[in-house]
């Protein structure tokens, strides 16, 4: 009899431990509360900027026009391609500015780099640096010192700015040229913000505001102010204005009036124009000579300069303000054309140091003034400030300090150009040769009659309203050289001798900005980043440990982390086989 073996019977499924339901338990807590935290996040955008200088930050002005912007905006950039590591960080900086433009703009703003040297061959790459010079994009060749040696590269360091079918070049390498290569660059990075957002506002369709430039007193002509007015008509509609004739609700129509290189006395009606204007909140610019100069007369043997009367001392001095009657010489200046000796039967002529001709290099961190470049001045007088309640006085720019002050009369003669400067003579120490005036500024007329009528004004009139000043001891500061040979206008600030072009056109437009800027967007050209290099001396010395340090001790923390992984893995298991 065969016996049927019986089944075996299932072993019974152990239940989960405590211990894996709660790793069970916490893994899912662990995903949801992911889950949960990526859709907040997707609802409620924020960045932080933990950076002490606020780098990475947009400005409020910058962030309201950005999202406010009517049309789609394309930026670009010529900066991509094979760069030494400073101009590197140029680039990079320029990239991180318009991804933070990009979260505030959304899809309204794109941006490309592009690499004006990536041509595959050398006659296709120059078609293309001639298309970009066309265009107004001039290249620039820069040097830096890297690893001890010096490299230089031809780049193109600007950025098209795209509305439509309009364009706007910009600028991205700026700052003072005098300054260390890498000074200069720290300071093209900080004014990246303002200059791209300058840009996107002036192609927006907006309502322009008026200037105007006052005429009627032998100031310059159109020529000879072409590019000042062609740079400001780029945002601002811009007129001549003659104080005698213009209306009163025209003068009111103004935002700002400009006072550029008067020759003759205003009036007291004219003045009264003014004073009103300025006191009910209007904007001004002054750029006045205090002292007179023929420099035909001092060619010929020498002149003394005397002060002219232009009849705004009283006004500006109720202001504030007082632009002495004396001339300014400064080792640090530009040059004149002089008559050194003959070649044969041509005269020979050399560029000569002229002391008259201050370059000034010496500013305030104001946002008007910030990491400019150089400007030049010609025959500046110095300005001090008296005592005017409520009025904020703030100093712009300096001369050197190897600075040196004739008072009136001023001997001047262009054969002392010949003469080295002495100088025990130049002691003066830096001068301040052009101030900013804010606040509510009291009328000149005040407890007076009007001018030409027997109306008594009151000490403050009801239409007062706070408003801003700029004054420059300098009347050519505005004045830009024609070409003799072509008759057209040169660029502001550009001086022939020296083939170099200022900073004055620039400086110009930032006043013109700032005091018609209601948005704020000229304060962030006071953004500051700081530049924190490492001791070239002592990275040399200790490259290599340093190298060596950099490379075992990451090897080195990995095996240690791994010899205590390892001990205490050993010692938890073997908790549980004693058990």
């Amino acid at each position: 009899m065969e016996t049927t073996p019986a089944a075996a019977t299932p072993a019974p499924v152990a239940p989960a431990t405590p211990r894996k339901q709660r790793d069970l338990l916490r893994f899912g807590l662990v995903l949801l509360g992911l889950l949960v935290l990526n859709f907040v996040a997707q609802q409620f955008f924020f960045r932080l900027d933990l950076t002490q200088d606020k780098r990475y930050s947009m400005s409020p002005a910058t962030e309201q026009l950005l999202a406010s912007m009517p049309e789609p905006v394309t930026v670009t950039v010529y900066l991509a391609g094979d760069f030494p590591p400073a101009f590197r960080r140029l680039s990079q900086a320029t990239r991180e500015t318009l991804d933070e433009m990009q979260i505030h703009a959304g899809s309204k703003l794109r941006y490309v780099f592009v690499d004006p040297s990536a041509a595959s061959s050398e006659a296709d790459r120059n078609k293309e640096y001639q298309r970009l010079v066309q265009k107004g994009l001039s290249p620039t060749n820069l040097g830096a010192n890297e690893g001890g040696q010096r490299v230089e590269k031809i780049i193109f360091p600007w950025a098209v700015v795209t509305v439509g079918n309009r364009e706007e070049n910009v600028l991205l390498l700026r700052g003072n040229q005098a300054a260390p290569p890498d000074v200069r660059l720290n300071q093209s990075i900080e004014g990246l913000e303002y200059e791209l957002a300058a840009a996107v506002r002036r192609l927006q369709p907006t309502q322009r505001r008026r200037l105007g430039i006052v005429e009627g007193h032998g100031e310059p002509d159109n020529l000879h102010l072409a590019d000042l007015i062609g740079t400001l008509q780029r945002d601002y509609d811009v007129f001549r204005i003659d104080l005698n004739k213009v209306r009163d609700q025209d003068m009111k129509s103004l935002a700002a009036v400009m006072v550029a290189k008067p020759e003759r006395a205003f009036t007291e009606p004219e003045k009264f124009k003014l004073d009103e204007f300025i006191t009910q909140g209007g904007r001004a610019l002054f750029f006045v000579d205090a002292m007179r100069v023929n420099l035909d007369s001092a060619n010929r043997g020498g002149m003394l300069s005397f002060p002219q009367d232009l009849g705004l001392t009283d006004l500006l001095f109720t202001y504030g303000a007082r632009v002495n009657g004396d001339l300014l010489l400064d080792v640090n200046c530009g040059v004149i054309p002089l008559v050194t000796g003959r070649s044969g039967d041509k005269p020979q002529v050399e560029p000569m140091p002229w002391p008259f001709y201050p370059l000034v290099n010496s500013f305030s961190p104001h946002p008007i003034t910030r990491n400019l470049d150089a400007v030049y001045l010609k025959f500046v007088s110095t300005i001090d400030t008296v005592k005017a309640r409520g009025i904020r006085k703030t100093p712009l720019m300096f001369t050197s300090r190897y600075t040196r002050v004739l008072p009136a009369p001023v001997p001047i003669n262009l054969n002392d150009a010949r003469l080295p400067p002495d100088p025990k003579l130049y002691n003066s120490g830096p001068r301040p040769v052009g101030y900013l005036l804010e606040g509510q500024f009291r009328s000149l007329f005040a407890n007076r009659a009007r001018p030409g009528t027997t109306q008594f004004l009151p000490a403050q009139s009801p239409l007062a309203k706070p408003s801003k000043i700029v004054l420059i001891s300098d009347g050519d500061f505005v004045r830009n050289e024609v070409d003799p040979k072509t008759g057209r206008p040169l660029r502001l600030g550009f001086d022939r001798l020296a083939t170099t072009e200022f900073a004055n056109r620039q400086l110009v437009q930032n006043a013109v900005d700032y005091l018609l800027d209601d948005s704020g967007l000229i304060a962030v050209r006071s953004k500051q980043i700081t530049l924190r290099p490492l001791d070239k001396v002592r990275l040399n010395a200790e490259r290599r440990q340093w190298q060596l340090l950099n490379l075992v001790a990451p090897l080195a923390l990995l095996a240690a982390f791994g010899l205590v992984r390892a001990w205490l893995r050993k010692r938890k298991y073997a908790s549980f086989a004693t058990e």
